[in-house]
């Protein structure tokens, strides 16, 4: 290979500039979120481990809501952001329209659940009855918050699609400072309030994301002219582009609900194995999440940047970008775990949990170091590239596989067959992360993964 054909590969400065302006504000707003968490799970450690554990465990049933709305809004960003590249308008609003009845039916599936049992949701996760009590009270507070998630998410998805990444921003900034606010004010009983603990940092959540929602939503439906979308869409007939919908949309949609739902059995395993051991992964998933902030930023400018390329119809340049963006995978990857390791002590030290938790939290940095250089490189391609280039199916079967015959298998063996190490049962219930990193470069390679999308 030629010095211009490495050049190619390499990219040039405009290409880098783009992937900047796109990843940065996406990354700078991700930060914030995982800030908002780190602020819930330091006030709720002075509580106990049992409030810091329903609150890691009550916002699993949350977090689950939150990713099957991440596999609508993504799996409709794979259409939105083709339809901006061959300057379609008409069927990129037929797409949201579609995107928001999905997340309007799921949210109120979701109401409906934590309405009627909240304790039989937080028993999916827990046997322990402080546990349970203690988590029925949070997610009882935290009902509204599903409409105000699905919405907001959604359209901050369709809005990065299409290059605006400026408003999520603002709100996510604007929300941090509302979300510490009055969750040190409700929480620790503040300024006149009366102390609500757990109950506290709900409604301080809950604040938040009314917050979001009328931001980002007002911005959306009565102020945004690219996309040109107003509340009265969503009443427009859209069964010509709904076949088309389904067939690139409802894979994604499959393969995160299936991963949120693989999520949630891995809490399940962690909620089984001791309170300590949830307390201690509550530490370690803010420090995962932390390291991961710039490796998001850029999985998203990939896809929108990808599935822009592709609507031009330029394909061999799509195949160029997609191994400089596995590069920066690895490349960030590294760096990540670099940064778990330096900051690991200072963190975990800084949180007042049980001695035990805390040994058992110095086991799993170890583990996440090691997972989170593949799952770099994997998060590039499968949320990013691949799905971009509309392989839907494809990294549909790849979730469903190793998630479910490996990670969760692995993971129940190593914690209550094998009784291994955090470290081991971390790792096994991880492992899906490397497998399908070698899985999905093997892909790209093929060039199997550009698939054509027809317009309304």
């Amino acid at each position: 290979m030629g010095m211009s054909s490495w050049k190619d590969y390499l990219g040039n400065k405009a290409f880098y500039k783009k992937i900047l302006r796109i990843a940065l504000p996406i990354s700078a707003q991700q930060l914030i979120t995982v800030g908002v968490n780190l602020m819930d799970t330091v006030m709720l450690s002075s509580m106990g481990d049992a409030q810091l554990s329903a609150s890691a465990l009550g916002g699993q049933f949350i977090n689950l809501f939150q990713i099957f709305c991440m596999g609508i809004g993504m799996g409709a960003s794979v259409l939105t952001a083709r339809y901006w590249g061959m300057k379609e308008l008409p069927s990129l609003r037929k797409a949201v329209t579609i995107m928001l009845r999905f997340v309007l039916a799921l949210a109120s599936l979701f109401t409906l659940a934590t309405i009627v049992a909240p304790e039989a949701v937080m028993r999916i996760y827990t046997p322990g009855p402080e546990i349970i009590s203690f988590g029925a009270i949070y997610l009882r507070w935290l009902i509204p918050t599903y409409f105000c998630i699905g919405l907001s998410l959604t359209c901050t998805i369709v809005l990065r699609s299409v290059g605006q990444v400026k408003i999520p921003l603002l709100s996510s900034i604007f929300a941090f400072f509302v979300n510490v606010f009055f969750n040190w004010v409700f929480i620790f009983g503040r300024l006149g309030m009366p102390r609500m603990e757990i109950a506290g940092a709900a409604l301080g959540t809950l604040i938040a994301r009314v917050f979001e929602l009328v931001f980002i939503c007002g911005y959306f439906f009565f102020k945004d002219r690219r996309i040109g979308y107003r509340i009265a869409m969503l009443a427009m007939k859209c069964g010509d582009l709904l076949r088309e919908y389904v067939r690139v949309c409802i894979p994604v949609l499959i393969s995160d609900g299936l991963l949120a739902l693989g999520n949630n059995a891995v809490a399940m395993v962690m909620g089984r194995i001791g309170e300590s051991f949830v307390a201690a992964n509550s530490v370690t998933t803010i420090v995962q999440q932390l390291s991961s902030v710039l490796t998001q930023g850029i999985a998203n400018a990939s896809g929108i940047i990808t599935g822009h390329t592709m609507g031009e119809g330029d394909l061999e340049r799509a195949q160029r970008q997609g191994y400089t963006f596995l590069g920066l995978g690895l490349a960030l990857g590294c760096f990540a775990a670099g940064v778990i390791m330096l900051v690991r002590g200072p963190i975990i030290n800084y949180y007042k949990v049980s001695d035990e938790a805390r040994l058992i939290a110095w086991q799993l940095m170890d583990a996440i170091g090691f997972i989170v250089i593949f799952q770099a490189m994997n998060s590039i391609l499968t949320k990013g590239v691949l799905r971009a280039g509309g392989d839907t199916r494809f990294l549909m079967a790849g979730d469903i596989l190793f998630l479910w015959v490996a990670s969760i298998p692995l993971g129940i063996l190593a914690a209550f067959v094998f009784h291994w190490p955090p470290f081991w049962i971390y790792a096994m219930l991880k492992i899906d992360q490397v497998i399908k990193c070698v899985w999905c470069v093997f892909r790209l390679r093929s060039r199997k993964w550009m698939k054509r999308i027809k317009a309304a």
